[in-house]
């Protein structure tokens, strides 16, 4: 038999409130809430709060194990500066090539496809797999595809008599489009329910009033859309900037980027100190990506209220 109380039982079955069993389906319902939060309040707390207080602790930690601020003298270093400014720099042109190929892509998908069609579920699960799909196994689908010996490259050298430059995959153009191969599909993620909100009666009403397709979308349309637009933006923005295993793949001699930075002084056996350099570093990732989300925040908490 079920243990469940139901509303009706609660009332005495007559009408009248029994406080007894209210306070029981109250209690049962917060033990319920509490069984669902724990595992995901453990696992917050086992992948993201532990390490990040590791960082904050060892990013002030000195080489004798006092606090210090020693660490943060390698911020400056002409290497450390030029690894932040490549690693935003490509963060940002691959984000903005991600979320405009991503935006037509999802109006092109509202206007063509039907809600519950075969082309939109089918779009819908490749975007959700695709967005996934980096680390190792993106760069070698990419040095197998146009690398040194990839097969577009033997093709294009073979039919036209060209030969792609080697080192094309391993530079920075390189990196971008191969960052905005998960880029393009997380945004079509992100930006296609925002999409989807729109209302035709919208551009109905516009069209009654007498504006044209530019005038709907410039006073309509576009500040409907943009701050969503740009919190998508910001969103890959982080995604790339904290992006690891695919840039460690393509460069791996180099440490043009803060991750790869990261990398490399986590792995020197020469100089123990170097580990402070990697929490700081790691530091100053946390920093900026903590930045990034607070404006996304800002922008979406904006949008809500407005809505």
């Amino acid at each position: 038999m079920s243990s469940t109380v139901s509303p009706h039982e609660a009332s005495g079955g007559d009408g009248s409130r029994n406080p007894g069993k209210l306070a029981l389906i109250s209690r049962r319902r917060s033990m319920g809430t509490v069984a669902v939060m724990v595992p995901f309040f453990a696992y917050m707390t086992c992948f993201l709060l532990v390490p990040t207080v590791i960082v904050v602790v060892g990013a002030f930690t000195g080489s004798n194990g006092g606090f210090s601020m020693s660490n943060f003298s390698h911020l400056f270093e002409a290497n450390t500066v030029n690894s932040f400014v490549t690693s935003i720099l490509v963060s940002l042109i691959s984000a903005l090539i991600g979320a405009g190929v991503g935006a037509c892509a999802s109006y092109a998908l509202v206007l063509g496809a039907h809600p519950d069609g075969v082309l939109r579920r089918i779009i819908s699960s490749l975007s959700s797999v695709l967005a996934q799909f980096g680390g190792v196994m993106l760069a070698f689908a990419f040095i197998a595809t146009i690398g040194i010996n990839g097969i577009v490259t033997t093709l294009i050298k073979t039919a036209f008599d060209v030969t792609v430059n080697p080192n094309w995959l391993s530079s920075l153009s390189g990196i971008v489009v191969v960052y905005s191969y998960f880029q393009i599909p997380l945004m079509i993620i992100v930006f296609l329910p925002a999409v989807d909100a729109m209302m035709p009666q919208w551009r109905e009403a516009a069209e009654s009033l007498g504006a044209n397709t530019a005038q709907y979308w410039w006073r309509v349309g576009l500040p409907i859309l943009m701050p969503r637009f740009i919190s998508a933006t910001l969103l890959l923005f982080a995604n790339a900037f904290s992006a690891f295993a695919t840039a460690a793949a393509l460069f791996s001699q180099r440490s043009i980027l803060v991750p790869l930075m990261i990398q490399s002084a986590m792995r020197n056996e020469m100089d123990p100190n170097q580990q402070g350099t990697a929490q700081v570093l790691a530091f100053a990732m946390i920093i900026v990506v903590s930045i990034v989300m607070v404006i996304s925040h800002a922008i979406e908490r904006g949008v809500g209220r407005w809505q």
